[in-house]
């Protein structure tokens, strides 16, 4: 696997599930090599939970990505990870390389035509369902293009939800027969805090009214900003009211100026005080414009907290209205403010849809089932890939001139 955040390296969600996902096919009796980005104080490599860990240093020439310049960083990464990577097959033998996001397209090719095996690739989100179909700027179009060709060179496309698999159908032009929808996955022990750690967030951010949150990066498309116009609305029902923003990311400054009275932001917590912070909280709130799947929400369940979450992308398929959540149009801080306000206002309700999706996230959302389903993927393109040797061959083998032997004198 190759993923440009890996632990203690987490950015997103994307490092998470690429842990999960790691640790769980180990379990399965698989053999997985994940190379990924080196942090200060980490090994270079090592054996970690049965997944044998490859962390590739940034070369010594220095990018500026303030102005978003991304793409030529990820260009010197995909370097330094192609080496890493490299190194790592002369003492293993592979059987297909998974990229996970543009971020390491190049290094993952040219794996697949170094090594002679099949390339998968899961697309978490796209450039263009982050910027609402809008690409404004060179480094927009130029990881839009990158999206496309890792799309295009992939044997088979993993996506998240039925919503991913019509966008990268719709974007990319990846026939539905490629593409395969491979939900992600919680680990539901994980995201269940211990009660003093729980009453500990709950003294430290709650006041006399409910406690509110979210946790995410702070970007446009997770629409916090929506959130924040909800807050006034829901404080004249629930006075005493507190809302935590947990996370950080470039729209931060901007949406500390729009926070009304009752709002903390919190920055980034991880690990139990997250969990503790979710397992406090009387609602947990994902107010995203985009949202490709949405596994916070699941977290947030798995943690025992109702959820109230835009009516888009996978969140969608993955909350059911009034049975284990409910859902608010996007972009729409009076609807967020009114179903949020009605699990505030309903202990009971709040405490069924909170029993109700905990319940799915253990049946639909484990990590050994979902583990499973990407093992089938992988021997889908192995088979896929095969079939393709064999016609090249085949192809070759035409176009190979015959010897004719001498006639006989």
């Amino acid at each position: 696997m190759l993923s440009w955040e890996y632990p203690p390296l987490l950015v997103g969600g994307l490092g998470r599930h690429v842990h999960a996902l790691a640790t769980a096919l180990v379990t399965a009796g698989h053999e997985v090599t994940v190379v990924t980005r080196h942090v200060p104080g980490a090994l270079l490599e090592e054996h970690t939970e049965g997944v044998r860990v490859i962390r590739a240093p940034d070369d010594p020439p220095t990018f500026d990505t303030t102005s978003g310049n991304l793409p030529a960083w990820a260009m010197a990464f995909n370097h330094t990870l192609t080496r890493a990577a490299l190194r790592a097959a002369r003492t293993g033998r592979y059987d297909v390389v998974h990229a996970h996001d543009w971020l390491v397209a190049h290094a993952a090719v040219t794996l697949r035509d170094h090594l002679d095996i099949p390339l998968v690739a899961t697309v978490h989100a796209t450039e263009s369902g982050r910027h609402q179909g809008h690409l404004p700027a060179a480094h927009n179009r130029t990881i839009d293009d990158i999206e496309r060709w890792l799309s295009t060179e992939a044997v088979r496309v993993i996506v998240c939800s039925d919503y991913m698999k019509r966008e990268v159908g719709r974007l990319f032009d990846v026939h539905a027969t490629r593409a395969d929808v491979v939900h992600n996955g919680v680990d539901a022990l994980r995201w269940r805090a211990r009660p003093r750690a729980v009453a500990a967030a709950r003294s430290r951010y709650a006041g006399d009214g409910p406690l509110v949150s979210y946790a995410g990066r702070l970007v446009y498309e997770k629409g916090v900003q929506h959130l924040l116009a909800a807050v006034p609305m829901l404080r004249q029902g629930f006075p005493g009211l507190r809302v935590v923003i947990a996370g950080d990311g470039p729209y931060r400054r901007e949406l500390e100026a729009l926070a009304s009275p009752g709002v903390t932001f919190a920055g980034f917590l991880g690990g139990h005080e997250l969990t503790a912070l979710m397992g406090a909280s009387d609602c947990y709130v994902v107010p995203s414009i985009y949202e490709p799947f949405g596994m916070v929400a699941l977290e947030a369940a798995a943690a025992g907290t109702p959820v109230a979450v835009s009516d888009t992308g996978g969140l969608t398929e993955i909350v059911e209205h009034g049975v284990t959540g409910v859902k608010f149009a996007p972009a729409d801080p009076a609807a967020l403010a009114w179903v949020t306000g009605e699990v505030l206002g309903n202990r009971d309700y709040a405490r069924t849809l909170a029993q109700q999706a905990h319940q799915r996230v253990r049946t639909d959302f484990n990590w050994p089932t979902i583990a499973t389903r990407t093992t089938t993927v992988y021997r889908a393109a192995q088979a896929t890939d095969a079939h393709r040797v064999s016609r090249e061959a085949e192809t070759l083998l035409a176009h190979v001139p015959t010897t004719r032997q001498p006639a006989p004198v």
